[in-house]
């Protein structure tokens, strides 16, 4: 038995453990470089119990993204007059960027996405269930979605050219000069006049 052999039980403190232990392990090795035995042997448990909990790695990397992210923290930002809601929104997403206790997961799981279509699909599904979806609800003007998914596309590259690949001399500028270069640009995806007719015909049409 697993706890003869000296390993946890499975109870809600190991779950917790082991999805720790899970996060560490795809911040430091990537989603290739992850294991289910890799993590059970980090985490003094059985792999069969990690597959209990999770059922599968890419389970696991769907646990581990919703508990290191901090999607409500974003969220928050969404919260008051749509005028200045890219300020809020930029400014909330870079600092978390730069927060060493919060960036190091976010590189970790674009380097996920990029690697893995499966680990790809996870953050598409969360990122359009937590974010796009809650912040489409906020928006007045017309293609919510569509505004949406611009001004996420856009800062998602922001922090691609800055935090992962580290590309001069945006990587290096201050923050504040950062934020303040790519806010108008997030503004006018999400409340200026951009002609989406063209586009959802298209889309409509495939």
């Amino acid at each position: 038995m697993a706890g003869e052999r000296g390993r946890r039980p499975g109870n809600p403190q190991t779950r917790e453990l082991i999805l720790s232990k899970a996060v560490a392990s795809f911040v430091s090795r990537g989603y290739p470089g992850t294991t289910i035995r890799g993590v059970a042997r980090e985490a003094a448990v059985d792999p069969a119990l990690v597959m209990h909990f999770f059922g599968s790695k890419d389970g696991l990397f769907d646990a581990a993204i919703k508990k290191s992210m901090p999607v409500a923290l974003l969220v928050e930002a969404f919260e008051g007059d749509e005028e200045h809601l890219a300020e809020r929104l930029v400014t909330r997403y870079l600092h978390l960027w730069e927060d060493p206790s919060h960036g190091p997961t976010f590189a970790a799981v674009l380097h996920a996405a990029a690697a893995s279509p499966a680990a790809a699909d996870l953050l598409k599904d969360l990122m359009r269930r937590e974010l796009l979806t809650p912040l489409a609800g906020r928006l007045s003007r017309d293609h919510p979605e569509i505004r949406g998914l611009f001004a996420a596309s856009q800062m998602m590259g922001v922090a691609m050219m800055r935090y992962v690949l580290k590309v001069d001399p945006l990587a290096s500028m201050p923050v504040h000069l950062v934020a303040r270069t790519v806010t108008p640009g997030i503004q006018r995806y999400l409340t200026g006049a951009l002609s989406l007719e063209e586009i959802t015909g298209t889309a409509s049409a495939r």
